[in-house]
């Protein structure tokens, strides 16, 4: 199946991730596809830095084609050839976020023929994106539950806005992605952690403080980390909440202007909505988890009332791939998402 597949790319959320979801089931897929008024309700619509690096990653792991992947374009074409491993390094070099770069080429190297290392230069704690540790403790721990050989190391931290971080991913080969299901969560334990790099320890001391005191959590399970590999200043609050089923990890980011106690209460907040929900998978993960489990053809997960990129995620994949999607109110606030067959009984 080649027929080419035209893409709104300012439908629903109207972000990047409608190009990156778009590369990487071209990529799996073999599908080609014109990708029109791409982020045209942003402030700076058109491809950024990052998005022109998802496109370039996605050409150089399969010898595609692309025509209009230029800074600021709003149309691109891509057409995929054969998607091989080997060894790549993709460098956005601004602090655009190397997770989302991934997000774009991942699926795809899963099940190639070779194995492949990927170096990713650029944001590795970005405000606009999944941080480091989402990836290493959430996603990619699921991924490998449904048969994927993957690790991530990080390398070097990098801060927005500074950038300058690495993280290096390695991918073996696998035949296949199998199905998931999370369903229940069960008890959770919290842990924290208060990153600073080149900031006052104080700042740390203050948000885990906060964090102690509004989940009762003993200072054995809280600790501040410096990461010396930083070329930027930063602060990060990691709050990872670790189930029999997964990790989820909720995170805060230190801004000027915003003090260490707000920052603290804004994920804090977050973290009561997700164990209040009893779902397993919190917002960010519903939208990242659909890909994967569209390509393996079945699934199910219960998660919070989902967001424009999860819903928007599907709209895509029901452009290259026939799998049926559907997200159903389960429970005040938490939906449940099928994948597969049993999806058609469910509804649109």
């Amino acid at each position: 199946m080649t027929d080419r597949v035209t893409i709104d790319g300012a439908q629903g959320e109207g972000g990047g991730q409608v190009l990156r979801t778009a590369l990487a089931l071209s990529l799996a897929t073999g599908r080609p596809f014109r990708m029109e008024r791409i982020r045209a309700g942003r402030e700076r619509p058109g491809l950024l830095r990052q998005h022109l690096t998802a496109v370039k990653a996605a050409v150089a792991i399969s010898n595609g084609r692309e025509s209009g992947a230029v800074l600021g374009s709003s149309a691109v074409d891509f057409d995929p050839s054969e998607v091989k491993g080997g060894e790549y390094r993709l460098a956005i070099g601004t602090a655009g976020s190397a997770t989302l770069v991934l997000q774009a080429v991942l699926p795809a190297l899963l099940t190639a023929r070779e194995p492949s290392r990927l170096t990713l230069e650029g944001g590795t704690h970005n405000p606009s994106a999944p941080p480091f540790d989402f990836l290493a403790l959430t996603l990619l721990p699921l991924l490998r539950r449904m048969g994927a050989r993957v690790q991530a190391t990080l390398g070097a931290y990098g801060f927005y806005p500074a950038g300058g971080g690495r993280i290096v991913i390695d991918v073996e080969p696998c035949k296949g992605l199998g199905p998931l299901t999370l369903i229940d969560r069960g008890d959770v334990v919290l842990r924290a952690r208060a990153l600073v790099a080149s900031l006052p320890e104080s700042i740390a001391r203050r948000e885990l403080g906060v964090v102690m005191k509004r989940f009762g959590l003993e200072r054995a399970r809280c600790r501040i980390e410096s990461p010396e590999t930083s070329p930027g200043p930063g602060n990060v609050l990691i709050v990872e909440a670790e189930s029999a089923e997964i990790t989820e990890v909720i995170v805060g980011f230190g801004v000027k202007g915003v003090s260490a106690e707000q920052v603290a209460e804004g994920v804090c907040h977050e973290v009561e909505s997700y164990l209040g929900s009893g779902a397993p998978v919190g917002r960010y993960l519903a939208d990242q988890l659909l890909v994967p489990m569209a390509l393996a053809g079945s699934g199910v997960f219960r998660t919070l009332s989902p967001t424009r990129h999860t819903t928007t995620n599907a709209q895509v994949i029901r452009q290259f791939l026939t799998t049926p999607i559907a997200l159903e109110d389960d429970a005040a606030g938490v939906c449940r998402v099928q994948v597969g067959a049993a999806a058609g009984e469910m509804g649109p």
